[in-house]
């Protein structure tokens, strides 16, 4: 198995290290180890996985006996006593190096959850018969509802045989029951028996006490009694119920985990037939042994009849400290293992805060990016609606200018004589028409600098102006009378005469700064 060991994962094909990489994952076993199981199973993981918590070793029985030139091992066979439990003799290492006996897993299932399947041949048989028995049982169904006191009789003639059933005749009448309730009926009935106890049972099934037993690297101590055995009780009060074993068993540094059963149960029943177990009262120390195979879980030590607490204790530990050599480099390597795990999930984690930081600086310039495009889009949009909102204001008003007639001359009786001191302090006088609209002195104002210049009153005259679709002018200013104050607006309408009379004078007051003002203070 050596060249297993030192296998090129590289060979392997891809389906192979595809199920290599799955069976290290669920059995956290080593790859020189899995490779060989691997091929025994001929790559099937599932196969692998079952015979991997079953205790099968790793390696080849066969290919990993001694070669022959190894010499043969000494006899082992000695009394062990408490004389020479302890002391560190060559017979005593030689005892340790003996052959261990594997520990199977024990899953059991209880008699009515198990089904069988008939052969084919049979099955197509009896088909007329069951045929025939359906068709029986619906017609005594028929029956029995037509006449409700037919099943009532017939059932107080076979009450006897049916409602007792065969296994609970044949067991003394203990119902089977799942793992964890076979469990708490034993603690039950021995508290019943014997009295409270400080005991630390494991409260569940025995595959349950074996796998934890093999993930935390402790010791399953068995004890399977029987009450038809006349050393039982006696067993139970003066050993198991001892306070020098109860002290041994709860000691933390023991590293004990108790599964205990009554062999009348089916899983305890089970459990004993796998470890081989001949006479009762019987105790097994079941381990982890890494010396045997990186999966197999053995027994270290079998204690079976009636024996004093101090000899029970000094077997125990004697069966601890033959481990406990192996046991040590085990959980120290998984503890270098789970180090390492710690520290591939430390930089994992590091890794994946730096990575989304740098997801969020990257989203927060993307989003900046994207928030100083919009605001350049937005300028863009805001200067083009400006300037043409310029071009547009400046051709209404010379279209507006070039519809303005002229001033009256002193031939026109019907007048309006009007003052306007404009913003920047210019004062200027003009005769309007009496009939003329208000809007006509708003346009003169609005169009006074057009119209004063020269050059302007000859633009307006040669050039032909079309007024800009789609635009509405808004006048930034209005009229307004000193003394008393009156605001003639332009929404009211009217001639100048009606709103001014024959004369007036008159203010021009801008209203655009006071909404310049008001933006600013919202900014």
């Amino acid at each position: 198995m050596a060249d297993d060991a030192r296998v090129d994962i590289g060979q392997l094909t891809e389906d192979q290290q595809l199920a290599l990489q799955q069976f290290t994952a669920v059995t956290d076993q080593d790859v020189k180890d899995a490779i060989p199981l691997l091929r025994r199973c001929q790559w099937n993981v599932h196969i692998a996985i079952a015979r991997f918590f079953d205790g099968e070793p790793a390696e080849d029985p066969v290919a990993a006996a001694p070669s022959s030139n190894t010499p043969p091992p000494q006899d082992s066979r000695h009394q062990e006593t408490l004389q020479n439990g302890f002391t560190n003799s060559p017979r005593s290492s030689t005892s340790s190096r003996r052959r261990i006996d594997p520990a199977p897993r024990i899953v059991p299932q209880l008699e009515s959850q198990v089904t069988t399947q008939a052969p084919l041949l049979l099955t197509i048989l009896f088909t007329p018969f069951n045929l025939l028995y359906s068709l029986l049982s619906r017609y005594f169904r028929f029956v029995g509802y037509l006449f409700p006191f037919v099943p009532r009789f017939w059932g107080r003639l076979t009450a006897s045989n049916i409602n007792t059933p065969a296994s609970r005749r044949t067991t003394g009448g203990r119902r089977p029951l799942n793992p964890r309730d076979t469990a708490a009926r034993f603690i039950r009935e021995l508290e019943e028996a014997y009295g409270t106890n400080n005991l630390p049972f494991f409260e569940n099934g025995y595959a349950q006490a074996f796998d934890l037993a093999k993930k935390d690297l402790k010791f399953l101590l068995v004890i399977l009694v029987s009450p038809e055995h006349d050393e039982t009780s006696s067993f139970i009060r003066e050993t198991l119920l001892s306070r020098e074993v109860i002290d041994f068993i709860r000691s933390p540094e023991n590293n004990v985990i108790l599964w205990a059963g009554n062999v009348q149960d089916s899983e305890a029943y089970q459990v004993s037939a796998a470890l081989n177990c001949t006479k009762f009262p019987f105790a097994g120390l079941i381990v982890y042994t890494p010396q045997v195979s990186s999966s197999a879980m053995g027994v270290a030590t079998r204690i079976t009849g009636l024996m004093p607490p101090d000899q029970f204790v000094s077997k125990l530990r004697q069966a601890m400290q033959s481990h406990a050599e192996p046991l040590s480099r085990v959980r120290a390597q998984r503890a270098e293992q789970q180090a390492s795990r710690n520290i591939r999930q430390a930089q994992d984690s590091a890794y994946e805060r730096s990575l989304a930081q740098d997801r969020e600086r990257a989203r927060k310039k993307r989003e900046e990016a994207e928030r100083q495009a919009r605001e350049e889009k937005e300028a863009l949009a805001r200067s083009l609606a400006q300037e043409l909102q310029a071009r547009n204001q400046e051709q209404w008003r010379r279209w507006r200018a070039s519809s303005i007639p002229v001033e009256p001359g002193n031939d026109v009786k019907d007048v309006v004589r009007i003052s306007l001191r404009l913003p920047d302090g210019e004062r200027v006088v003009r005769k309007f028409r009496a009939d003329a609209d208000i809007e006509e002195l708003y346009a003169f104002v609005e169009c006074y600098d057009i119209l004063q210049s020269e050059s302007g009153i000859r633009r307006v005259e040669t050039e032909k102006v079309d007024e800009p679709k789609g635009f509405q002018h808004e006048y930034k200013f209005q009229l307004v009378s000193p003394m008393p104050r009156e605001a003639y607006e332009l929404k009211a309408g009217g001639s100048i005469k009606e709103r001014i009379g024959r004369s007036g004078n008159l203010i021009v007051e801008r209203t655009d700064l006071e909404e310049d003002g008001e933006s600013d203070d919202d900014e």
